[in-house]
């Protein structure tokens, strides 16, 4: 009975409520190229199935406003709008630059054209964004350039009254970031590479004085430098690009050959110094055609020592049979068929407390006997030997005698460089050995330098250049001339106030070759 009247209640209840009807569908409009259709679609549509209705699609760069997710309602309209993209090319000229070289052979102010300027070409693919058939955006979506831009060399006349002088070989130098070769006499000069860039950092003709090595500035900032060959023997212009970067510290001709080079690599890094050094050795060979080999590794990238991140520096012996090595921590000579070094001599590394590293200049004597280095000398008093400001020129043996301190307290870039053999009084074969005298020895990092040239023995110490009370050197590479002969007298080359200069040994006449002032490194073979 009381089931009875739960249903009736609930059958009275069910009655009173109101039907259910349906909702009704809504109407929107949509404008799609330039033309508006009213679609009839469900409630709770987007603006995406109201396009659809009206028979339209939606293509990838396409949009709405509102956004194709957004839920209409009655009334509303929806605008498609048609979104296409083109691309474009367009050729665009590279003006050439023009690049002023100062000759000091040719009148003042007299010009000569070394080198037509040619334009380049540059390729710009242009995108080009419309909506509805109305272009809104043009940008440029690429860059190609199709031929470099070849700059124009013009040579103008800066002769100074320094007067010429009869050399041996080929005496090449930089000068503003170009390469330059004397030969014959000193006013008898060209330019060899007139790029701009040189860095100086490698630069070493061959043996046979037919080609040049050297590298260039480069301004991607991942690579320091690149490296390359010039063609010496004419005006061909002729360079090879060697397909080698960030070479800091050593590339050199492989002995007796004149398209084979030896060269050590870094890593760059944007930390100071700039990089790390991989204290590696790798062999390639190229042709005047521009074709250079792949590299063959000669020793294995590796830590290179107390201070092995600044890198390590490399010397030939004059017969090519041995390779010397010089680290912040020692000299001593290269195994090649076991990949590893042999220490000569252990250096007590200089603590710089700054972010560089101190490396001792190192050279083979002509009879490849000797190698001429500086070493890292203690002080007393001093409570750490790392500190020591004393630094002397040693030789070092290859027969098993102990190195021997030749000269003391040269100062640290001190660069011994001995001479091609001579002939003494006697008759006997002998050779002299120039370094570089810090007028501050106990502050030598930032001390100025006299040239001095002693005996091979280490006698006879005798300042050559500059004359007591001029301004000392920079710290500096010297050039010995190459032979004795055609009446020129053994003579050394030096850069002294951005000027190259020549000091003959036996005389001690100093004879400035250039005036410009912008003279950095120089070869002399």
């Amino acid at each position: 009975m009381q089931s009875m009247k739960w249903l009736c209640l609930i059958l009275l209840i069910t009655a009173c409520a109101p039907p259910q009807v349906p909702q009704a569908a809504i109407q929107v409009d949509v404008i799609a190229g330039g033309e508006t259709f009213t679609v009839t679609i469900p409630p709770g549509s987007t603006a995406q199935d109201a396009i659809e209705a009206a028979g339209s699609n939606v293509n990838e760069l396409d949009r709405s406003d509102p956004a194709l997710f957004t839920v209409l309602s009655e009334g509303e309209s929806v605008r498609l709008i048609r979104v296409r993209e083109e691309f474009e090319i367009e050729e665009v000229v590279i003006p050439f630059e023009t690049q002023i070289l100062r000759n000091e052979s040719l009148p003042e102010g007299e010009q000569r054209l070394i080198q037509p300027g040619v334009n380049g070409m540059q390729e710009i693919t242009y995108r080009r964004l419309f909506e509805d058939d109305v272009e809104i955006n043009r940008t440029v979506f690429k860059t190609v350039t199709i031929t470099e831009a070849v700059p124009e060399v013009v040579m103008i006349g800066s002769q100074t009254p320094f007067a010429a002088v009869n050399i041996p070989g080929r005496l090449a130098y930089i000068a503003s970031g170009n390469a330059w070769v004397m030969e014959d006499n000193t006013g008898n000069r060209r330019p060899i590479v007139t790029t701009g860039d040189l860095d100086g950092r490698i630069f070493s003709l061959s043996p046979d004085g037919a080609w040049l090595l050297f590298t260039r500035a480069e301004e991607d900032e991942d690579t320091i430098n690149s490296l390359w060959v010039a063609n010496v023997e004419d005006d061909s212009g002729t360079l090879v690009d060697l397909k080698v970067d960030n070479v800091i510290w050593f590339a050199d001709w492989v002995p007796a050959s004149n398209n084979g080079i030896v060269y050590s690599t870094v890593e760059t890094s944007t930390t100071a110094p700039g990089w790390q050094a991989n204290n590696d050795l790798n062999f390639i060979t190229f042709s005047p055609n521009g074709w250079a080999s792949s590299p063959r590794v000669a020793l294995e990238p590796n830590s290179g020592g107390v201070y092995g991140w600044w890198g390590s520096d490399y010397a030939w012996s004059p017969d090519g049979e041995l390779l010397a090595y010089a680290r912040p921590d020692g000299v001593g000579l290269i195994d090649f068929e076991a990949e590893e070094i042999n220490p000569l001599l252990e250096i007590t590394p200089l603590l710089t407390r700054s972010d560089w590293a101190w490396m001792p200049g190192i050279a083979w004597s002509p009879d490849n006997r000797t190698l001429f280095t500086v070493d890292h000398a203690p002080q007393e008093g001093v409570l750490s030997a790392e500190e020591s400001p004393l630094f002397d020129l040693t030789a070092v043996f290859l027969a098993e005698v102990p190195p021997i301190p030749m000269v003391s307290e040269v100062g640290m870039f001190a660069y011994p460089s001995p001479s091609p053999l001579v002939v003494d009084a006697n008759g006997r074969q002998t050779y002299y050995v120039a370094y570089l005298q810090a007028l501050s020895p106990t502050q030598s990092d930032t001390s100025s330098y006299q040239l001095v040239v002693m005996e091979r023995d280490g006698s006879k110490q005798e300042i050559l250049f500059p004359p007591e009370g001029a301004p000392g050197l920079d710290p500096q590479r010297l050039a010995w001339s190459p032979q004795e002969g055609d009446g020129a007298p053994l003579s050394l080359a030096v850069v002294y106030q951005g000027n190259l200069w020549l000091v003959e040994l036996e005389s001690g006449a100093a004879k400035q070759l250039t005036g410009d002032g912008f003279t950095t490194v120089l070869d002399w073979r």
